[in-house]
Order: structure tokens, then C-alpha cells, then sequence
């Protein structure tokens, strides 16, 4: 595998565990729907939470975030619908993106919660 796809695999993780920590259940991981696949989906607080991993090393020139392009959105959008619609779930849901930095010896981690909204167009 390619060093990019390990420290992607390796952000997801530590994204994973960090949602543990904070009282999140995780209901699946790289959930595809066709061709196209979310990181992370959880529930926390009576919501359902799909979530966009992004990890960089510190070396990074633009900020992960931005990654996270409004097609992408668009994609994380429809694979929520699927999702729902195949569990038959009813509940809330939201969008978060949680970067991962990778330096020397640690990690930094930002989770934006409501990191967008589905829109119609």
C-alpha cells in the first residue's frame, strides 16, 4: 500500500478512537454506497454523525480542511441518504470533518462539528 493510503488508514484510526473517547458509538467504517465511500459513522446524542477524515503530516502546504470541497460534500450527502434510507434510521444527522496533523512523535487533532449542510444544489 502507498504511504499516503497508511497515513490516511492511521488518521482514521486515531479520528476513530478520539470519538470513542468522547462518548461517540461508531456504526461503521469506510461505509461504501457504489463507488463512493464515507470514514466514519457514528452516533452521539440521539444524532447520526457522518464524519470526513483528513490527515496530513506537519509539512502540509494547505490546510486539510480544504480538502473537503463542496463535491465531496456533495458525495458524503448522498451516501448519508443511502445510509438512512437503508437502516431505516430517524434521527438527526450532521456532517464533521476531523483533521489529523501528523508531526515527529504526535498528532494534532481538529473535529469541526456541523462542518457543512446539505444543500440543495
Amino acid at each position: 500500500m502507498s504511504e499516503s493510503h497508511n497515513l490516511g488508514q492511521e488518521g482514521e484510526d486515531i479520528a476513530a478512537s478520539y470519538l470513542n473517547g468522547l462518548g461517540y458509538k461508531i456504526l461503521s467504517r469506510n461505509w461504501f454506497w457504489g463507488k463512493k465511500e464515507v470514514d466514519i459513522i457514528a452516533e452521539h446524542n440521539n444524532s447520526i454523525v457522518f464524519v470526513e477524515v483528513k490527515t496530513r503530516n506537519d509539512d502540509f502546504k494547505v490546510h486539510p480542511v480544504t480538502a473537503v470541497t463542496r463535491e465531496k460534500q456533495r458525495t458524503i450527502v448522498t451516501i448519508a441518504d443511502a445510509y438512512i434510507k437503508k437502516n431505516r434510521i430517524d434521527m438527526e444527522c450532521r456532517f464533521d470533518v476531523i483533521t489529523v496533523i501528523k508531526s515527529a512523535n504526535s498528532y494534532r487533532i481538529d473535529h469541526l462539528e456541523r462542518a457543512f449542510y446539505p444543500t440543495l444544489r
